[in-house]
């Protein structure tokens, strides 16, 4: 018999925050356990539903829906995306500058494999949102990370990002509000990360799923609103979190700056987005009445929405724990929290996680699946209600209690 093996491309490619942790969650749970899942921001399994009008405009569409779209997208949902951004002051996206994608993780595929050679490097923050490390590797490139500072609100630290630029870099990857760590950058800050990018010919990839899921005084400014014509700049967005409808696999990636320049590697985009054929259609059609209409999503973070008072509560219970330290998310759906290796000596930061999961049915994801240099953080997303996190805050703390660290 043959003997089959995955494809050497695959080596250097981790997605932790699927992997061998919630193969266990998933076989407790056909053992008949109750596993709560604090690892995915996903958020309608904590009850929150998409918009009616979302719902009642794609079904309506779906005679119309069944066969392939044009490989970028349907004109009107392409559209809408393009005048989205003219209201934030984006003048220089257009109609065909506009891809829709099954969510932005096939489009953030896309766009690297289109970018990048073998031994190309891309610079992406640590701790990141691991696709994008995992998608550069898979195009054949060299993730390189560059920190993000906790003590400075989980800011990116310039220095270390212009110092790990070389010949072969050839973007730098800006998340924004940040998943993991809830940070939302300053306009200064990203000033200065296009000065970089212009200074040293890169292409930014801002990914901004979360750009409307900010908390307080926090303020989102888009990335290719400071880059002008003189960058080149991939903007990602969708549906998926503001909307909740992560299903539904609708997002989008919008290009600005020289593209008369880039005319080569836009070239490339467009082959792959023509073998693809195009993005799932139904949910095309959802766009332009989620961007047009009602934002039901302020009701979540204003005083009083879920999204606010369950990150105030876990952020406030996670600091009463002897030992846990955490920055407080301005944006996005999660906290990333710090065990003090003076007070839990943990040296595999999965086996804790693992730990975790069997004694007390919670399901968080380790420091590490996001690249984190160290094993002193675990993610957890803010999405259960208040009672459960409650709950599931205080039997992390009794586990914390008694746990010898490994």
């Amino acid at each position: 018999m043959a003997n089959f093996k995955q494809s050497t491309k695959l080596h250097n490619v981790l997605y932790d925050i699927r992997g061998p942790i919630l193969q266990a969650a998933q076989q407790m749970e056909a053992e008949g356990h109750r596993i709560l899942k604090l690892n995915i921001g996903n958020p309608a399994p904590f009850g929150f539903e998409a918009p009616d009008a979302i719902l009642v405009d794609m079904i309506r569409h779906l005679p119309n829906a069944q066969g392939y779209s044009d490989s970028r997208g349907i004109f009107s949902a392409r559209t809408a995306v393009s005048q989205y951004y003219q209201t934030r002051g984006i003048q220089n996206i257009h109609v065909d500058d506009i891809y829709l994608g099954n969510g932005v993780s096939e489009l953030i595929t896309m766009s690297l494999m289109a970018l990048l050679d073998d031994g190309d490097e891309v610079l992406i923050p640590t701790p990141d949102y691991p696709l994008w490390t995992a998608s550069v590797a898979l195009a054949g490139g060299r993730p390189v990370h560059y920190l993000c500072d906790e003590e400075s609100g989980w800011q990116p630290d310039l220095e270390d990002m212009e110092s790990k630029i070389t010949p072969r870099t050839k973007g730098i990857v800006v998340i924004n509000p940040n998943n993991p760590t809830g940070a939302v950058y300053p306009e200064e800050t990203l000033k200065k990360i296009v000065a970089l990018a212009e200074k040293h010919g890169l292409v930014l990839f801002a990914d901004e799923i979360y750009e409307k899921i900010l908390y307080e005084d926090a303020v989102h400014v888009n990335l290719a609103g400071l880059t002008g014509d003189d960058v080149l700049c991939l903007t990602f967005s969708g549906l998926s979190k503001a909307y909740r409808v992560c299903g539904y696999r609708a997002g989008w990636m919008a290009i600005s700056g020289p593209k008369k320049e880039a005319a080569d590697y836009l070239e490339g985009i467009n082959l792959l987005a023509n073998m693809r054929l195009c993005a799932n259609v139904p949910a095309q059609h959802a766009i332009q009445t989620a961007l047009g209409g009602y934002q039901s999503i302020n009701d979540l973070i204003l005083p009083g929405g879920r999204l606010l008072e369950q990150r105030n509560k876990a952020y406030d219970l996670l600091n009463a724990i002897p030992g846990v330290s955490t920055q407080q998310a301005r944006g996005a759906l999660y906290l990333f929290p710090k065990l003090d290796p003076e007070v839990y000596h943990i040296r595999d930061d999965e086996k804790f996680v693992l730990d975790l999961l069997k004694e007390q049915k919670i399901l968080v994801s380790h420091g590490r699946a996001f690249n984190w240099v160290r094993p002193d953080h675990f993610r957890m997303v803010t999405l259960p209600n208040v009672k459960d996190i409650e709950e599931a805050i205080g039997r992390m703390a009794d586990f914390l209690s008694r746990y010898p660290g490994n």
